[in-house]
């Protein structure tokens, strides 16, 4: 019984990646999960409470995988500057999996104070990655630095999302150089 309903609870999450990655919050909805899973509407109920409950546990379960890859990235870099890269390049290079584009599809305002907490957290662990990078380079204030540095990332990630004018490569080099010239002082 308890591996039927993981097993269940892990096909709703990924009807819900599908359905944030094809089109966005308003087709998350309980009705297309259902349909999506083939369960009755009221059984979706049973294992989330509400859509914000579906995008928290998403980000618990996908944040640390999309994390991790991050981290891998900048593990095989030689130098500081080259962990900068792989910090900013992996980020933007993961916009299109359906795993982040479900984490960020629904606003941090239809979240729950627990939620938002959570991904905040997600978030500052992220960040805590390139803090000991830009010591290396003789940053004083280097968690000052690292915050910056994601909010180049973040900026590049929303022109992507919005489907800018600029190529997702255009964008992702842009924010390179920028992140790179930033941090060099």
């Amino acid at each position: 019984m308890a591996e039927h309903r993981s097993m269940q609870r892990a096909a709703l999450l990924d009807a819900a990646r599908s359905l944030l990655s094809e089109g966005g919050t308003e087709a998350l909805t309980f009705p297309a999960l259902a349909e999506r899973t083939g369960l009755a509407r009221s059984s979706v109920y049973e294992y989330f409470r509400s859509r914000a409950a579906v995008v928290e546990e998403l980000c618990e379960v996908d944040f640390p995988v999309w994390a991790a890859e991050v981290s891998l990235a900048m593990e095989h870099a030689a130098t500081a500057e080259d962990k900068v890269e792989a910090y900013v390049r992996k980020q933007l290079s993961l916009v299109g999996d359906r795993r982040h584009r479900a984490v960020v599809a629904i606003s941090a305002s239809e979240l729950d104070a627990g939620a938002r907490e959570k991904i905040r957290a997600a978030h500052g662990g992220l960040v805590a990655m390139i803090v000991e990078a830009l010591a290396e380079m003789g940053h004083t204030e280097p968690r000052l630095a690292a915050m910056l540095l994601q909010g180049v990332v973040d900026a590049a990630v929303r022109r992507i999302e919005l489907g800018a004018a600029e190529e997702p490569t255009a964008i992702t080099e842009a924010a390179v150089a920028m992140a790179l010239r930033g941090v060099r002082g």
